[in-house]
């Protein structure tokens, strides 16, 4: 079996190489690429708490911010990775790496709360906690030249999950988790399994779970 992992470049990389460890015969077409917003300095001790929900929300949040960082909590294994790998121990990882399961876990009164993320993230924060919101970047689609022959692609996030089905190849895909998955089956793809846990490790486990190894 041979899989097609569609993430950015960056996400790419070590996911294969852990893929590959595993004797898995893994193949990279990013079909996503991240661009950084410009704006202000991010001045996120200003509030309570500050609300981070992807790996590029982290990365893109240090280019802009100024100021030492009020509490921080983060959606899934993944993000909270992220940020220790910039010095800095979540405050709270929620157990559900959705909005939604962040929106929940949050105490109350959450005070003031900034939600940094995707230009087209969802609202859901907004809403639930009335937090502010500081878009950081935004994901584009990108349309390779040549999509290479698999039997099972891997999407890591909404968009990716859209890229793939807007190139009508119909493979069975292996989502990151249940909002990425929520979308690619909207999209007329077809989910055969979700990382039990929302990271790279949780990708790895449910491709071996597949190939039969």
């Amino acid at each position: 079996m041979r899989v097609v992992l569609t993430g950015t470049e960056a996400a790419a990389v070590p996911l294969a190489a852990a893929l590959a460890a595993e004797g898995v015969d893994v193949v990279t077409c990013p079909l996503v690429a991240v661009e950084a917003v410009a704006g202000p300095p991010v001045r996120a001790d200003e509030y309570d708490w500050l609300l981070l929900t992807s790996r590029n929300a982290v990365e893109a949040l240090f280019e802009r911010l100024e100021g030492d960082l009020p509490r921080v909590a983060v959606v899934g294994p993944g993000t909270a990775e992220a940020l220790r790998a910039r010095g800095r121990e979540p405050d709270l990882v929620a157990s559900v790496s959705t909005q939604e399961g962040l929106a929940a876990e949050l105490p109350r009164p959450a005070g003031r709360v900034l939600f940094a993320g995707a230009v087209d993230s969802r609202d859901v924060l907004a809403r639930e906690l009335g937090a502010d919101f500081v878009p950081l970047y935004r994901t584009v689609a990108l349309r390779p030249k040549r999509f290479p022959a698999a039997d099972l692609a891997v999407v890591a996030s909404p968009s990716a999950a859209r890229a793939l089905a807007a190139l009508e190849r119909g493979l069975p895909c292996v989502s990151i988790g249940p909002v990425t998955s929520t979308e690619a089956r909207r999209a007329g793809l077809e989910v055969v399994a979700e990382a039990a846990g929302h990271d790279r490790e949780g990708l790895v486990q449910a491709v071996k779970g597949l190939s039969g190894e």
